[in-house]
């Protein structure tokens, strides 16, 4: 019995799109952002970095839908998007006002850490084009209805931007959803986003409004306990090996109040230090919680964008394999080779997160 009704190749033009801002990300490498004199540009978003990593590792034909202002740093982000393999008509133009008073485009700073000292992301992102989407903006019923999409990816990031962001994906939710599109959705809870609209009392009110059209929920203990309302007493604030019985008792607790969640999945980190993580996956499907194998000690270059990774590599997998087992292999292994390299966004290739599925480890290949 197939877990995901996943619409045949055939009968789409994409196999995923993803909904939420982009962002231009600077990095200044080994340093530290208040000291740095150059920083490396990159491109980067949570929703994005979903359907970059399932064109750019595993060959799929993904899009974007996102808006910028009308500027050239928009323009640059968008040609970071177009390297990436990302379809990007859906991008939505904004006028430029000159100077950012009415729209812009998003900053994001990221320095990785190292050993003792976290990483740390300082985003400036208010007032974006993104934010601004509403409601009525974005024709769903001709990305969904005429081209057509096997899976859809969003997440609690772009939700949060802003009071209007929320409507636009319970309308694109909605509509997917009226087509017979998967509907994958991170909750990803970051306080510091929601504390302007209404704080974690309207990060439940909508996100418990957006999580009846979803199929495939991805979030640790925290996010459902912030977005959602379910406790797992004793937890500490991030999920490790020793509250896994808890997170699984939740979990449960959560597909009773919502029977339309087909899986629930999600990375589990330990954070040894900014540089040493022990890594692995699990997901809920049918009734069965399914593992991938747990690495410990695994060396880190850059965290950011292991988790949309695993996104993307887990659902790389129900959409070839429709195997839960094998799709959270896929995502633990794209996951931690994502970590390897600077960035937001995936350098890995299929072969090599195949390798590593199949117990390969870091031997030279020549």
């Amino acid at each position: 019995m197939d877990i995901l009704q996943i619409k045949p190749k055939s009968e789409c033009r994409y196999d995923e799109i993803s909904l939420g801002e982009v962002m231009l990300r600077l990095d200044p490498g080994a340093g530290r952002i208040r000291t740095a004199r150059n920083f490396d540009a990159w491109e980067g978003g949570g929703e994005y970095n979903v359907a970059r990593g399932l064109r750019k590792c595993f060959g799929m034909n993904t899009a974007i839908v996102t808006a910028f202002a009308d500027n050239e740093l928009g323009h640059l982000v968008e040609d970071f998007i177009m390297q990436g393999g990302v379809d990007t008509r859906f991008i939505k133009w904004t006028d430029y006002d000159g100077v950012g008073r009415t729209v812009r485009n998003g900053i994001n700073f990221t320095e990785r850490g190292f050993g003792i000292r976290g990483a740390k992301g300082v985003s400036d992102r208010g007032n974006t084009a993104a934010s601004q989407l509403k409601e009525g903006d974005i024709d769903w019923e001709y990305i969904f209805g005429k081209c057509g999409a096997r899976w859809f990816h969003t997440g609690g990031i772009f939700a949060a931007l802003s009071e209007t962001t929320p409507g636009v994906v319970i309308e694109a939710t909605r509509i997917a959803k009226k087509y017979g599109v998967i509907v994958s959705y991170d909750l990803n809870y970051r306080p510091s986003l929601w504390k302007a609209i209404g704080g974690k009392a309207k990060a439940r009110e909508v996100n418990r409004e957006i999580a009846k059209y979803v199929d495939v929920m991805i979030g640790n203990e925290e996010d459902f306990t912030a977005c959602l309302g379910f406790e797992i007493e004793g937890a500490d604030e991030k999920l490790t090996r020793l509250d896994i019985s808890g997170y699984r008792k939740m979990i449960e607790t959560a597909v009773k109040q919502y029977p339309n969640f087909k899986v629930i999945a999600n990375t589990l980190r330990t954070v040894k230090s900014a540089t040493v993580n022990s890594w692995g996956a699990i997901c809920y499907a049918g009734g069965t919680f399914y593992e991938a194998v747990h690495r410990e000690d695994i060396e880190i270059f850059d965290r950011v964008g292991g988790g949309d990774s695993f996104a993307s590599g887990l659902a790389y997998g129900f959409m070839t394999c429709n195997d839960p087992q094998k799709a959270v292999e896929f995502g633990a292994a794209h996951g931690a080779l994502a970590m390897t390299t600077p960035g937001d966004t995936s350098m890995a290739t299929l072969e090599e997160v195949e390798k590593l599925t199949k117990g390969g480890g870091a031997r030279v290949d020549r």
